[in-house]
This record gives C-alpha cells, structure tokens and sequence, in this order.
C-alpha cells in the first residue's frame, strides 16, 4: 500500500511539473506565435491588394453570421474568418479581403485570403495555412493555379480536370484541393455580393 501511494504522488508531482512547465513554454511562446500570424495576416492583405494604402476590419462582422449565410448558399464546409475594406490614400474603397477557411481539402483546412475589387473582379487569393501533400495539393500556392483566379468575375466556378473553357482548371493529382480552394473562392465571392447588396 504505501508503495503505491508513494508511486502515485510521484506520479502526480510529474504530471504537475509537466503542466507547469508546458503552460510556461505557451506563454513564452503565445505572444511570438500570435505576432507571427499577424505579419501572415498583413502580408497577405498586401498580396491581394497592392494597390491598396491601408486596410481597415468591417465594422459589425459576425464570423458565425457571415459562415452562416454561406451555408445556407450551399457552402456548409466554408467558414468566413474575417472581412476588410480596402483603402486608398484617400480613404477610398477600392473594395473587400475576404478571409475564407474550407475544411474539405485533401489535408484539412485551407485557410486564404481574398481580394475582391468594387468592380466585383477578384485580384487573387494568399494562402496562410494549407496541409496537402508537398509536389501536389501544396500547389494550390503556386502561380500556375492561383493564376486561374485572377480577373475572375463574382459568380459560381466548376473545377475541370480536361482544362474545359469556364471552368478552373485541376491541380493534376489534387482535384480535392483545387475543389476546396475553388469552392472557398466561390463562398467568398457569394458573401461579397451579400456585402455590397447584391444578393440579399
């Protein structure tokens, strides 16, 4: 008997050291980790905007209104992270960064950005978190595909694998990906329209 009390206080001063030291290393690590995210943030907002001076959040955005009414446009794996306008030097809106998480690619979520012009035209879309195969789904990061999005009208795209005219073209050996980045893409768009009052 005393040898297992003896071992089970042992057992519990590990366990409590090893949740003391863990919490430690997250709070050393959570400021670091969260500027670093941040920077990703920003860069992106750059990426799809560059003609843009400054970007401000959308005052009054609901994420779990905003994923909501996607879903209801049929788009139940996409979630709406964040949305912001735009701005010239003026002050002027040049249009939306749209922030979209689809959780139906190969290797889970796949977290982006998107640039939406007033003139409904997409500028193209930054990828901050992806989890595909390296050679294959993580080509959803290269020019070749990204480059499919860029002057793309508001609407409702189809993925192809033969390269069929109107449609996105398949990553070769990740149509699940191209698929989760296309209908993302096609979420955002149906928001943005949501947003400017074209689709409410």
């Amino acid at each position: 008997m005393k040898k297992i009390v003896k071992d089970a206080l042992i057992l519990t001063l590990i366990t409590l050291i090893a949740g003391l030291s863990l919490g430690f290393v997250h709070e050393i690590t959570k400021k670091p980790i969260e500027k670093a995210e941040k920077a990703a943030i920003e860069k992106a907002y750059s990426v799809v905007f560059s003609n843009a001076d400054s970007f401000e959040d959308l005052k009054g955005f609901d994420s779990k209104k905003a994923t909501s009414y996607v879903k209801n446009k049929g788009y139940s794996g996409v979630t709406i992270n964040s949305v912001a306008k735009a701005l010239d030097k003026n002050g002027k809106e040049l249009g939306y960064v749209i922030g979209v998480c689809d959780g139906d690619s190969y290797g889970g979520d796949v977290v982006f950005y998107m640039g939406i012009n007033m003139d409904k035209t997409m500028n193209g879309y930054s990828i901050t978190e992806i989890s595909d195969t390296p050679g294959l789904g993580m080509k959803a990061k290269e020019p070749k595909f990204m480059n499919e999005f860029k002057g793309l009208k508001s609407g409702k795209y189809e993925v192809s694998k033969t390269g069929e005219k109107g449609k996105i073209e398949a990553i070769s050996g990740a149509t699940i990906t191209s698929k989760a980045v296309t209908t993302g893409v096609n979420a955002g768009f149906s928001y943005f329209e949501y947003l400017v009052g074209g689709n409410k």
